[in-house]
Order: C-alpha cells, then structure tokens, then sequence
C-alpha cells in the first residue's frame, strides 16, 4: 500500500509539474540480511550532486527529473557500490529495485520482508520526524563517537535531561527518579537500589544498546507512572556476521600519586565483583577485622567481546547476538562535609575522603528467530554483576567536630566501610504478527530478578584525644557496629496490542489510513528488604591510631568490658500490581494533519508490612489503592516535508515507592539518614507540549519546545524537624507548576563534495521557570512557595564533532554539559512560633560544567584506536545552605558538602575479525 501511495503521489506531481520531466523510485534491500530494506543508503546521479537516501522502507525517490538517459550510482558502507543505467521518460515514473550486497545482483530480484535498523543518527532522526509523540533517541552510532560507556551517560546526551553528580539520579526537565519510569524494550525492568526508583543506568553498558530513547510525552500504551517522560532502551539485536573484542586501560587523575588506595576489608572476600560470604554476621565481629587494607593496583581497565552470526534450524532463521564485558575503575574523592541543624553547626570535617573502586560485569544474548514473513519471535537475557567498594573518612587531621558527642566533641573520626554488590537478571521474550495486510499482534513477556546487598558494612565512630590516642565514641550502643542489608525483587510484567487498519479516510486526492491499537499491560512486583545491627559498646577502650581498629574487637576485649548489643533485624515486605487496559487510535484527517488519541484505565496497588526499630510500635501496615483513567492526545501538523507542529496533552501520575512509603532509616557514610514516610500519597500531573521541528537535511535539526506541568500533591525530598536530622519523602505542597522551553539543533558546518559532514555541532537548551507552594510543616521566613527539589532552571549540552570521512576514518568529539543550581533537599522549620529564626534552609546542588573529549582512529580496517578524557575540566561538585548568624541575622552561603570526582583518561583498543 505504502509503495502504491508512493507512485500515486509522484504520478500525480509529475503531472502538475509538466510532461517534460520524469521521476526515477524504488526499493533497496539487504542482501546479506534475508533481503530485508535497507535504509538510509544513498543514491546519486552520476555526474552531479543531486541524491537522496532510502527510508525506513528502503524507499527512494528522485523527481523532478528532465526526460533523458542517467547512471545512478547506490552505495552503502560494507556494501559494493552498484552504477545502474536508466532512461527517464517524461511524464512517467521509472521503478528500479536494486538488491545490496557483497556483490552485485539483477534487477529482477524481488523483495519481501521488511524491518528497520536504529542505531544510526539519521535513521532516529527519520523515527522522530515520522513519529507522531514527542521522542528522542540516541544511537549506538553517535553513543560510540562520542564515548559514551553506559545509558546513564547516553541519556545526559538528550535535551532537557541531566544528571545529578551528587545523587546519580537522572532528570527530564527538572524532576527527578519519582517521576521517570524505565523500561527495556517497552518492559518495565526495577531498581538494583533502595535508595531509588528506577534502574542505575551505568549497569547498560553501551555493547548491548541499539539505542536510548525519552518520551517526553504519554501515550496510552506505556504505563501512567510517569510524570517526566519515560527512558526506554532498546537493546541489540543481529544486524551482520561479526566478532569483535576491546579491550581499554586508564586512570582517573585523583587517584595518580595516591601513596595508600584504601578497600574495605570486605573486598578479602570478593572475587571479581563477586563476594563469598565467610561468616554470619555476628560472628564477624571477631573473627574478621575492622581496619581497611591498601589496594595496589589502581589501573583502570576493562575488557569488552562481542559479535553475531545467523544460521537455519528446521528451516528457519535464527539470529544472534552475543556480548560480554567486565571492567574495574578506582575513584578518590576528599573535600569538606558539614551539618546545621537550627542555624547551629551540628558536626565539620574538612578532610573528607572518600576511596571507591567499581566492578561490573555484564553478559548478554538476543536470539531472534523468523518464523516467516509475517511471524517474528525474540529472545533477549541481560545478566549484570556489579560491585561498589566504599571507604569513607573524616576526621583524620584531628580537626572533627560531632556535636555533644561523648568523650569530646573535638577531634571526632567517623570510618565507613561498604561494599555493595547487586545481581541483576532481565529476560525478556516478544512476538511480532502479521494477520494478513490489516492485522499486527504484538505481545512480550519479562520475568526480572534483582538481588542487592551490603553483606558486611563497618562503621566506627571515635575521637583522636592526643597524637598516640584515639577513643571510642559512645553516645550509643551502634557507633562501632557492622551491619549487613538485602535486598530481593521478583517480578513479571507483560503486554499484549492488537493493531487493526479500519481503513481509510479519502479526501480529493489523498488516503490516510485509521490504525486502532487495543492492548493490556500487567506487571507485578515483589519486595522482601531485611538490615541487621550487631554495636559494640566500647566506652572505656582506646587504641594507638584510627587505623588499629582491630586491636580493639577480641574475644579477650568482650571477657573484659566489650558489650555485644543486637537488635531485632528491620525488615518490610511489599508489592506492586499493576493491571490496565488501553485504547488509542492512529489517524490522519488530511494531508497536514495527524494524530493519536487514546484511553487508559489503570489500576495501581501498593501494600507495605514493615517490621523497624525506629517505628513507633516496630510495627505497621500501609495499602494504597489508585483506580484511574488517562487519557493522552498527540497530534502532528505537517507545515511541509521539512517543517511540523506537535501538541501534545495528557494525564499522568507517579506513584509512591517502596523505599519512599517505608519508615525504615538508611545511614549514608556522611551521616545523613533518609527515612521513608507512610501517609505519602501519589502525586497527578497534566502535561501539555508545543514542538516546533525543523529537518534541514538528513541529520539535521532545528526544533523547540514549549512545555507545562502542573503537579498535584508534589512529592519532595525534605529536612524534618529534631535533633535527629532526618530527610524524608513527603507531600510538600498541594500543587506544582512548571513551564520550560527547550531549543535543540544539530548542524553541519562543513561538508565534504559528497554532501557528507565533517564537522557536525549538536546543542540543546532548556530554560525553566518553577514553583510550588508550601505546606505549614514546611513554611519559614515566611516562605510560603519553593523551587521543586531536584529542578535546575537552565541546562544545556553541546557537542561538537569531527569525521574524516576517509577509509581509516579519524573521529574526535567534545562535548560539554551544564546544569545550574537545583534543590537537593527542601528545608524546615524547627519551631512554627520562632520560624523566621529557628530553621533548616534548603540544601542546594551547585551548578558545574562538565567537559568530555574523544578521539578515535581506524588504523587498519579491523583495528581501531581510541582516547577518551571525560570531566577533563574536574569540576568542583558542592552543596550549600543558607545558615543565619544568631548574633547579627544575617545569612551566610555555607558549604556543607564539596569534593571532585578527578578525570578519567583512558586509552582502548578494538579488532574486529
């Protein structure tokens, strides 16, 4: 039908232009791939400058053409380039089909499957022009020239999103990991972290993705739980037979001329990224020490084997793709820490470090097997082992300060061992049908499972009293404790979608087709959380040094004034379902305008059962029950074949979360405890968006939109009243509106005489303006509105680079990233009669600038050299607050949080067979 259209659509132009030209069309297709289309490869007349590019379909077309004898000349990279000779007659349409492979093919070869490859830039900016929602994605093409190693990287590559260095998080348009949902292959894959919502995405390392993607913009297909947009990540799948292996090395500049690179003692027990528990927890506290050991070799390196292949069984295709990868990376923080609590200094430590080292491992295979032309069934299995090994110190210089801390509050030390590991296991199986030419089924099933634990965390609380003495802290029974934490989710999640063509809407001269899709999504999640104490109450005992520790913690110490103090293990239980129904319908009224309107009715569940030391009554029970409809309206207005509107309008949510439900208190190693909050309820938000698109030429952009959301029930991280300094999720305000504009344009300065970029410029700005009103608990100095936590104002990315465009290609990219201030955490007052002097101010993030560089170099046809630098301009990553002189009232800007994370230089190689 498409290509019907087609020829009707140049016939009818040809007529209107006169009958002294003609037009050449037709379809390419893939040889070496079952001949499947191939898109996005150029066609060109012999002789001049005037070409194209097959689409998705493989289509092309060339017009306008006066009436005479052409060569056309079709190439492709990896493909041999084929001159074909054609009579172009006027009045007329000339179809010329040409098969693309190894070597060349007759015309009269025939095509018919079709499918679409997505790594390319120009292959996802052809998506987002013919797509109807408001999407943007990132290819493994541009991810690989500019060096981007994970989908937490690639994602901070599209406009309107950043990334917090202090939290990780990602933000789309100023909100943060409440209001994103992460999905893999439209599946909805869960978090490794308590502390989060969705998924790390530095665990998708770049060999396994095809493309990132954010919908900033709902449809009724995708899930209500997401107020922002939504990150989708598409992974590989087979595109040609290769294998290819890299392997890199490297070192981050803060760790270079590190004498002593601290691991917790826990690392003894870890091999590659894997630890093997030796010991029940208790019995730790004895039979393992306490002090960390010294690492010696802090090369980063990493190793990354790749490839597919394709063969028959019982007659059918099977294709496959493989990739594994493993790397080790070392990071050393220092800087300052700080707390306030009522505008007095709660505890300072100016010698903050921070010793990290990092595993990850990842396997993965994507089986696709083609039942037949019609029928299409994939296979896809993600395994990620990863590994995060924390030592944390302050205090060391002598200089420490803990508030009413017992024996002194002077010369306080604070020791944080923790090492992290989580398993994560995504498995994954879709269908693809065709039911005759007006039918398509599409359905997919996941089963995911996370395992996340901390098996041995050491924290030790002292005072250094003289240059040969160091003493126990004891205002508790837990200042010298281990712990351990795990965390364990189940869950299975599926779809299923009919689409069926109703037909036709006929004008004069045109037919626009009516798609209805009708689905159902399920998803059911399951959590089972559990952290065991065992303190050691060690009031009188002192040692040599803080790093003696162990001297301390024998069995002859507990037979002589060592008291061992276990409480009860902090436990919930908890789970998500989730079960909807959707309808929405593809249309087209003219040849302008086009659209999606739909339907969702979605019921949500959370029930939490937690046992925790620091809940009134350890225990307690909490349901939510959310039942509603959402609708969505996407609609497209064509200006030309280059220029089109988008409106966009719809009603979303986001849901409460476990860890933001659950009262149970984490301990970060500064000292900041974030706990969960019960009677939090879901938040509703309305979005609208305006767009604005431009598509000079293939790989080109120019857009901008306008967008607004207004948030009912804001959900924030806050500061809480008491001593205890506590942050917790709550519903802040009664409502929140946001309004941004967003400006993006990829360009191509300089151009070679085939029409291909050199020099290429990308950039992207998003201005916006933000408020929301205060609730009581959370008014002072008579501040009655706030930003939203977590929201920059101003965030731009830009990337600038270079292609030789030579047979032993040379690449090099700079990129550069901005966000400005952003609230970490909303402040408090500690007394509502005395709130103009007695409060907590916000905590804000500081804004930085963030450089990355990347140079690659083909130095033979299957060898491949690169260099990358990322955060070379080592930016100062800080959190401040307002803090109010109690003698003179007035506020000074106090750091209360600093440190850089050092450049990461690095230098691989890669060859493919």
């Amino acid at each position: 039908m498409r290509k019907l259209f087609l020829l009707f659509t140049l016939v009818s132009a040809t007529i209107l232009h006169g009958q002294t030209t003609g037009s050449v069309v037709g379809k390419l297709t893939d040889k070496e791939y079952n001949n499947e289309p191939l898109a996005f490869a150029n066609v060109l007349i012999k002789g001049t400058t005037k070409g194209t590019t097959s689409d998705f379909d493989g289509l092309y077309a060339l017009e306008n053409l006066e009436a005479g004898d052409y060569t056309l000349i079709f190439s492709f990279v990896g493909y041999e380039t084929q001159e074909i000779p054609v009579i172009v007659v006027a009045g007329k349409v000339t179809e010329v089909n040409v098969p693309m492979g190894a070597s060349a093919a007759s015309l009269d070869e025939v095509v018919i499957t079709t499918t679409t490859k997505r790594e390319s830039e120009t292959a996802l900016l052809l998506e987002q022009k013919k797509a109807v929602v408001i999407k943007e994605s990132i290819g493994a093409e541009r991810l690989s020239k500019i060096g981007v190693s994970d989908a937490a990287n690639a994602t901070a590559k599209i406009s309107g999103v950043t990334r917090s260095e202090g939290s990780g998080d990602i933000y789309i348009r100023g909100l943060g990991d409440r209001y994103l949902s992460t999905t893999m292959n439209g599946l909805p894959i869960p978090s490794d972290d308590v502390s989060n919502k969705n998924i790390n995405l530095n665990l998708f390392s770049t060999n396994v993705i095809e493309n990132v993607g954010i919908s900033k913009t709902y449809a009724t297909s995708s899930y209500a739980d997401q107020g922002s947009g939504n990150v989708d990540i598409t992974s590989k799948s087979y595109s040609k037979k290769e294998l290819s292996i890299s392997l890199s090395s490297g070192y981050n500049t803060n760790v270079l001329g590190l004498n002593n690179f601290k691991s917790s003692l826990v690392s003894e027990d870890v091999t590659f990224g894997f630890h093997k528990k030796q010991y029940a927890l208790v019995d730790l506290i004895t039979r393992q020490g306490w002090d960390p050991v010294e690492q010696k070799n802090i090369g980063n390196y990493g190793l990354t084997l790749y490839g597919g292949t394709k063969f028959d069984v019982f007659g059918k295709q099977v294709n496959v793709f493989v990739a594994g990868s493993h790397s080790k990376s070392y990071e050393y923080r220092e800087g300052i820490f700080r707390s306030y609590r009522s505008n007095i200094l709660d505890n300072e430590f100016t010698d903050v470090e921070n010793f990290i080292s990092r595993t990850n491992s990842t396997g993965y295979v994507n089986l696709d097997l083609k039942l037949d032309a019609d029928h299409n069934i994939k296979i896809s299995s993600l395994s990620v082992n990863t590994s995060n090994d924390n030592v944390y110190e302050q205090g060391r210089n002598g200089e420490g300060y803990v508030f009413d801390q017992d024996p002194q509050e002077d010369g306080a030390f604070v020791r944080d061992q923790n090492f992290k590991q989580t398993i994560l296991l995504v498995n994954q199986i879709e269908g693809t049908h065709n039911f005759g030419e007006k039918n398509e089924l599409n359905w997919a099933a996941g089963y995911n499972y996370v395992l996340a634990q901390e098996p041995n965390r050491i924290r030790n609380e002292a005072n250094i009293l003289d240059a040969n003495t160091v003493q126990y802290a004891h205002v508790g029974d837990f200042q010298q404790r281990k712990s351990n934490q795990k965390i364990e989710d189940i869950e299975y999640n599926a779809y299923i979608e009919d689409a069926i063509d109703l037909g036709t809407f006929d004008d004069d001269a045109n037919t626009y087709p009516f798609k209805l899709h009708v689905g159902a999504n399920f998803r059911q999640k399951d959590r089972v959380f559990s952290s065991l104490f065992i303190g050691v109450r060690a009031r009188d005992f002192q040692v040599p040094s803080v790093d003696e520790f162990s001297l301390t913690f024998t069995p002859n110490n507990f037979d002589n004034g060592l008291v061992l103090r276990e409480r009860d293990p902090d436990r919930y239980d908890a789970d998500l379902n989730i079960m909807a129904g959707y309808a929405n319908l593809d249309f087209g009224l003219n040849k302008k305008l086009s659209g999606n309107a739909g339907i969702r009715f979605e019921r949500d569940e959370i029930n939490v059962l937690w046992d925790v030391a620091n809940f009134v009554g350890r225990v307690g029970t909490v349901n939510k029950e959310y039942t509603e409809i959402y609708p969505s309206v996407n609609l497209k207005y064509e200006l030309n074949e280059k220029q089109f509107l988008r409106l966009a309008s719809s009603l979303t949510q986001t849901l409460p979360e476990f860890k933001e439900v659950a009262p149970f208190e984490y301990v970060s190693p500064t000292g900041r405890v974030t706990r969960g909050n019960p009677n939090l309820e879901k938040s509703d938000v309305t979005n609208i968006d305006l767009k604005y698109e431009f598509f000079p030429s293939n790989g080109e952009l120019v857009s901008a939109t306008g967008f607004y959301k207004n948030i009912k029930n804001p959900i924030n991280l806050a500061q809480t009243r008491g001593s205890a300094g506590i942050f917790e999720y709550a519903n802040t305000g009664n409502e929140a509106n946001v309004y941004g504009l967003e400006v993006e344009g990829r360009f191509d300065l300089i151009s070679n005489e085939e029409d291909e970029s050199l020099l290429n410029f990308n950039t992207n700005i998003t201005k916006m303006w933000f408020s929301q009103d205060l609730l009581e608990n959370y008014q002072f100095k008579n501040l009655t509105e706030t930003d939203l936590q977590g929201a920059s104002d101003l965030i731009i990315n830009s990337s600038l680079s270079y292609n030789s465009q030579t047979d032993k290609e040379f690449n090099a990219t700079l990129t550069g990233n901005y966000s400005s201030d952003k609230i970490f955490a909303l402040g408090s007052p500690e007394d509502f009669a005395n709130s103009a002097i007695l409060y907590n101010d916000a905590i804000i993030e500081k804004g930085f600038v963030t450089l990355d560089l990347v140079l690659s170099k083909e130095l033979t046809d299957d060898l491949q050299l690169k260099f990358v630098g990322r955060n070379i301009l080592n930016p100062e990553i800080r959190q401040t607050q307002l803090i109010r002189n109690i003698n003179t009232g007035v506020e000074t800007d106090e750091t209360v949080l600093s440190y850089k994370k050092g450049s990461l230089l690095s230098l691989s190689l890669k060859y493919t067979f």
